[in-house]
Parts: structure tokens; sequence; C-alpha cells
């Protein structure tokens, strides 16, 4: 009877990952199938939940590094993290150290930073969104193209 546990378990997390499809669950869901299996061969509990816990981690480390890079491929950046990439430009001189300094972006006015903890860029430059930090966008100057 308690085997019918880890069928349950199985359809349950099976279901959680469908719904989600946040590679979550799956590995336990596999965890919980060997654990009926092993019941259904007639082995005991402590077996079944020895079973559950080594087959899922197994299936955690070696499969979910895998999963993660070729699922999900096609993902959309959005709000912020879009912003990376893009041509700015400096509406406020930016001085990392004083943590001064605007750009605008698409229209919309940021406040943004350089990397280096003493990085200068003057008014009315293009700059290159590099990344984001908190509130602030982090910066550096267009370089000219030969």
């Amino acid at each position: 009877m308690q085997t019918v546990y880890w069928l349950v378990l199985f359809v349950v997390l099976l279901i959680i990952e469908i719904l989600t499809m946040g590679l979550t669950t799956i590995w336990f869901a596999g965890g919980a199938l060997v654990a009926f299996v092993s019941g259904v061969l007639g082995f005991g509990l402590v077996v079944q939940i020895a079973v559950f816990l080594i087959v899922s981690i197994i299936l955690l480390v070696l499969t979910r590094p895998l999963a993660v890079k070729y699922f999900n491929q096609e993902r959309q950046k959005t709000n912020a993290e879009s912003l990376i990439g893009e041509h700015a430009l400096v509406t406020e001189d930016i001085d990392t150290l004083q943590a001064k300094g605007r750009v605008e972006v698409r229209g919309q006015e940021w406040s943004a930073k350089t990397d280096e903890p003493d990085g200068k860029i003057a008014h009315d430059q293009i700059v290159v969104v590099e990344g984001i930090q908190g509130v602030k966008l982090i910066v550096r100057e267009k370089k000219e193209e030969a």
C-alpha cells in the first residue's frame, strides 16, 4: 500500500512541473518513480526513501546543468535587462566617485555610473549600457569606429 504514495507523489510532482515549467520538481519526480519501482519489487520503506533521495540528488546534480543550458534558450529579455547593450545619451555629467550622473535611453532617464570607481563621462556623450546595479545603469563610453 505504501508504494502507492510514491506513485501519487510522482504524479503530483509531474503536474507541478508541467504547470510551472521551471525545471524544479522533475528531478524529484524521477526519484519518486524509482522509489515506486523499488517498492513494487518488495524493498522496505527505508530502502525506498534512500532510493528516492539518492536518485533525486543524482538527477539534480548531473542533468540540471544540461537542461538549463539547452532549455529556455529563446527567453526574451524583459524590463531593465533588455537595456544592456543599448546606446544612451548622457544628460548629466557622470561622476562615479560623487555618485552623480544621468543618461537617457529609449526615452527614459536613468541614474548612471561607470564600472571604474573614479570614472567620469561628460554631458552629451554617447555611452553603451553594460549592466545594471540596483537602480543605476553601468555604462561605458562608446568607442569611435574607424
